[in-house]
């Protein structure tokens, strides 16, 4: 793990997306931190403070929107920009990531992985902060 790569924390119960993720994450020039689950992701969440966290909505154990609360509401974990990734569209979803406090909304089916780390790239750049776009387009 190089020092100066910023750390991401890719969270995905899908291990095909995840695998295929974080290859194209590592390439991108990050240092990628999994988990499978909402309760992995809160421990290494606090344990090794990403400079990002990549979060599912749908997974076992802690959905990632209760996810995002519990990231919210603790100061160790409150400042780490929190994009979401769904296969839900939805206004609402969207909606409730961004008002959560997520830095993005991504809808999977709508963005290819090299989108994505082009996300995450500009996403640390803005220093985390998001705005809502449209539904079904890239959050970021």
């Amino acid at each position: 793990m190089a020092a100066n790569e910023p750390k991401v924390l890719l969270v995905e119960d899908d291990r095909f997306l995840r695998k295929a993720a974080e290859a194209t994450l590592r390439q991108g020039g990050f240092t990628v931190l999994l988990a499978a689950d909402g309760e992995e992701a809160l421990r290494v969440a606090r344990a090794d403070g990403p400079d990002l966290i990549l979060l599912d909505v749908i997974m076992p154990k802690i959905q990632g929107f209760e996810v995002l609360t519990a990231l919210k509401a603790d100061p160790s974990t409150a400042p780490i920009p929190v994009i979401m990734l769904s296969n839900l569209g939805q206004e609402e979803d969207l909606r409730r990531a961004m008002d959560g406090g997520a830095a993005g909304y991504l809808v999977k089916a709508n963005v290819s992985l090299q989108s994505l780390v082009r996300q995450v790239k500009e996403t640390l750049a803005r220093g985390g902060s998001g705005e809502a776009p449209a539904p079904g387009h890239p959050a970021v």
